[in-house]
């Protein structure tokens, strides 16, 4: 049935349900992960029907960048299913503030982790080595950071990008780079394992965050967690969790010429550079797993004892 389109989810979805009614009667809580689209629809939703029937309380934490265009298209078939949540959870203000502009209350903060044991500062050298730690996908904007390196490039020759990802753009940005003549300056390694990106982050002197989507993205965070400065588009959530000048440097959604200046000004400025790094070491304390477990255990209980 794996093989049979439309057939296979239903062959997929009946076993689901089946456990999920049993599991909403051996447990205190259930904590559900959501996202937005069909993945809400079939894998979240039930949930909340089932456990509404079997009294057994559920917590939503919802994740994921597109909330606000899939709520305004679908907020109708949402609505009914969240209303019967005890809790929604999401990892930003972001998120949070898109939820109460569709009346969705019942919503709070709770961020996401970042391994402070794995993710930790590095020596800083003075170097040009400039990373992206993305996937391959136009939302991601790497087209962005690639023009904004061939302007770095007439004053820094030996500026180097490495691209860590894989993805449907690697082809067409592969071309982006050799109509530039950055051959010898951009490496793309594809898809790390989670050693080879720390790796990464510890031989990186900046990190170009350019996408033009985004709610919480990890790779903010964990290149603050590693003492590598940040020049980010200012998007979305990004602006909840960094702020201009002091934890990252902001630019514009597609705008690679300021791009290319914040990086050359960092080049330049050690001043600026070492207050990144400072404040960005001391953000990131907040999203540590021993701040961060003490929230969700709360909140356990609570759910639990109402």
């Amino acid at each position: 049935m794996g093989k049979i389109k439309g057939i296979r989810a239903i062959f997929r979805l009946l076993p689901y349900l089946v456990k999920i009614w049993k599991l909403a009667g051996q447990v205190e809580v259930i904590h559900v992960f959501s996202n937005s689209g069909w993945s809400w629809q079939l894998f979240s939703a039930p949930v909340l029907w089932i456990a509404s029937v079997r009294k057994t309380p559920v917590i939503i934490n919802y994740r994921g960048g597109e909330a606000q265009r899939y709520f305004e298209q679908s907020i109708a078939v949402v609505r009914p299913s969240m209303k019967r949540a005890q809790r929604i959870v999401v990892p930003s203000g972001y998120l949070a503030a898109v939820f109460q502009a569709f009346n969705i209350d019942n919503v709070m903060v709770i961020p996401n982790i970042i391994n402070l044991e794995r993710f930790r500062p590095k020596k800083h050298e003075q170097g040009y080595h400039l990373i992206i730690t993305r996937n391959l996908e136009a939302i991601y904007g790497i087209e962005t950071a690639i023009k904004s390196l061939e302007l770095i490039k007439k004053d820094y020759p030996q500026v180097k990008l490495t691209i860590a990802g894989s993805g449907e753009q690697k082809d067409y940005l592969q071309q982006q780079v050799s109509a530039l003549g950055l051959e010898d300056n951009v490496c793309f390694t594809g898809k790390l394992t989670p050693d080879e990106v720390v790796a990464l982050y510890q031989q990186a002197d900046i990190m170009l965050n350019p996408t033009t989507v985004d709610n919480m993205p990890n790779s903010v965070l964990e290149s603050m967690a590693c003492g590598v400065p940040v020049v980010t588009t200012n998007v979305g959530g990004i602006p909840f969790i960094v702020e201009d000048d002091k934890t990252a440097l902001l630019v514009d959604v597609g705008d690679f010429e300021m791009m290319a200046k914040k990086v050359m000004t960092l080049f330049k400025d050690e001043s600026l550079y070492q207050r990144l790094v400072t404040n960005g070491l001391a953000e990131v304390q907040r999203y540590s797993w021993p701040n961060v477990k003490q929230q969700w255990l709360s909140l356990y209980s609570t759910v639990a004892n109402q």
